[in-house]
């Protein structure tokens, strides 16, 4: 039985995926889909599932992931189900179908937070200056 161990990143959010044969089981950090929480981030960790249906019920699908926040996590999550997909497979044109309708299910996002300066208080805003 093939196994496919992939991971997605996401600001400081890390998933790692395991893809394997199975019924179409998808669990992330020993939680089914199904009853994930809050909504909008279980369906944003739908979306890819959703657009290749049919070969995801020959599949099982096992994500861990920690660090970072719960949107940050679940485009994590989806990254790497992606992947796994993609290379349980051995599909190219499931790739490009993945690419061509958002680049972000198969590439990492590398934006990442902007550090504080020193004459702020973050890492855009000034101290404002008075002359009066």
């Amino acid at each position: 039985m093939e196994t496919v161990n992939t991971s997605g990143k996401r600001k400081t959010a890390i998933a790692r995926a395991v893809v394997k044969e199975g019924t179409g089981k998808v669990t992330i950090n020993k939680t089914p889909l199904e009853i994930y929480s809050p909504e909008l981030a279980r369906l944003k960790i739908q979306e890819p599932l959703g657009l290749v249906s049919e070969k995801v019920s020959k599949v099982d699908i096992s994500v861990n992931v920690h660090g970072g926040g719960v949107m940050g996590q679940a485009e994590a999550i989806r990254t790497a189900i992606t992947r796994g997909l993609i290379d349980f497979f051995k599909d190219e044109e499931l790739e490009t179908m993945f690419k061509t309708y958002d680049r972000s299910f198969v590439i990492n996002d590398t934006r990442r937070k902007l550090p504080k300066n020193p004459l702020g208080r973050g890492a855009r805003t000034k101290r404002q200056k008075s002359y009066r």
